[in-house]
């Protein structure tokens, strides 16, 4: 186990992101090898085009949100900790109570993340050309343009308790009770 902590002395801010995130060391150690893989150009930070190698994001049809949702808005890089705090999102809610001070990648955080990627203007709702907009990503070969029309109306009916004609987050969290957010937000780098 000893090796394991020595190994993690070259991780920049090793221990801080386990407190944080509630990552093992061993998880910490993954990542960073998954890191360091992306880093094709070793300039201890990723760029959008790095994620390229990912085949399951290459695949996601809303790979190029979850891609930008590494990034800060107006920054074009991303360096080794903010990675691994993005991808605290995708571990199992049921091991994300951390301790001591540290965040909790609870639930509600899962689905604030989430709700992000349908946001994208970032104004606190997802309207209806937000949802066409991923509906489209993930379903437009299957359905015509028409039904996709049909599918976002029906959502936004559904969800939209406050009948402003789209959905908050608060509206989106309910809209989800009964998923398992687990199953659908989670990650292979951790395997």
């Amino acid at each position: 186990m000893g090796s394991s902590s020595s190994r993690m002395d070259h991780i920049p801010n090793a221990e801080q992101l386990m407190q944080e995130t509630g990552f093992s060391a061993a998880h910490i150690l993954r990542l960073y090898a998954r890191f360091e893989f992306l880093d094709k150009d070793e300039r201890g930070e990723l760029r959008p085009e790095d994620f390229g190698a990912l085949r399951g994001l290459a695949m996601n049809p809303i790979g190029d949100r979850i891609i930008g949702a590494f990034f800060s808005r107006g920054k074009e890089t991303v360096d080794f900790p903010s990675f691994v705090r993005v991808l605290a999102n995708f571990r199992p809610t049921e091991t994300n109570t951390i301790r001591d001070g540290g965040q909790s990648f609870s639930r509600t955080r899962k689905l604030k993340f989430a709700f992000k990627l349908y946001d994208q203007d970032r104004d606190g709702k997802i309207s209806r050309e937000e949802l066409l907009q991923v509906l489209r990503s993930m379903l437009e070969q299957q359905v015509t343009e028409e039904q996709l029309q049909s599918i976002a109306e029906r959502a936004i009916q559904e969800a939209d308790l406050d009948q402003d004609d789209a959905i908050s987050f608060e509206e989106f969290k309910k809209s989800l009770e009964r998923v398992n957010i687990d199953e659908k937000m989670s990650s292979h780098f951790l395997r």
